[in-house]
């Protein structure tokens, strides 16, 4: 069984977006393509053919995958969530307590983040370090290079 991954609106959105593109646009570009290339003779020794076929393999998986999460999502309700917890859809601000440095996240969905836009999946270590603590907390959490302590400084909701 899958497991239940959990999304805002907007990221819903996106990935039903990308499951009509694969279906409704890729996929028939895959199949015209092992058309074209099944049509130019002898398929035994057609690197085209082969190309092709393998190209529409790793479509479908992917297109079974991208299925198979959207059948399992859902949808945040942001008005039900509890503010003095870090959780799912958090905006929390941390400081680093060894450099005092501070930063701001997003927890989101693994298929959500994007470092760029300060969005961080729950699954990444810091993310999982910081579920569950409140204002005032130190999380300590274990990165590939050791572990790291961050207080938590600011809880909100987008």
């Amino acid at each position: 069984m899958s497991q239940i991954s959990y999304y805002t609106e907007e990221g819903l959105q996106r990935l039903k977006n990308e499951v009509r593109q694969l279906t409704s646009i890729e996929r028939p570009k895959a199949s015209a393509a092992i058309g074209e290339a099944r049509d130019k003779g002898d398929l035994s020794e057609n690197a085209e053919y082969d190309a092709a076929k393998e190209a529409q393999g790793l479509l479908e998986m992917k297109i079974a995958k991208l299925e198979s999460t959207l059948a399992n999502a859902r949808v945040i309700d942001e008005s039900q969530l509890d503010i003095t917890k870090v959780l799912v859809l958090s905006t929390v601000k941390i400081k680093n307590v060894s450099n005092g440095a501070t930063l701001s996240y997003t927890l989101v969905a693994e298929n959500e983040a994007n470092l760029q836009q300060g969005k961080i999946s729950v699954t990444s270590p810091i993310g999982k370090g910081l579920l569950g603590n409140s204002v005032g907390d130190i999380a300590e959490i274990k990165v590939p290079n050791g572990t790291m302590k961050f207080e938590v400084l600011e809880i909100s909701r987008n």
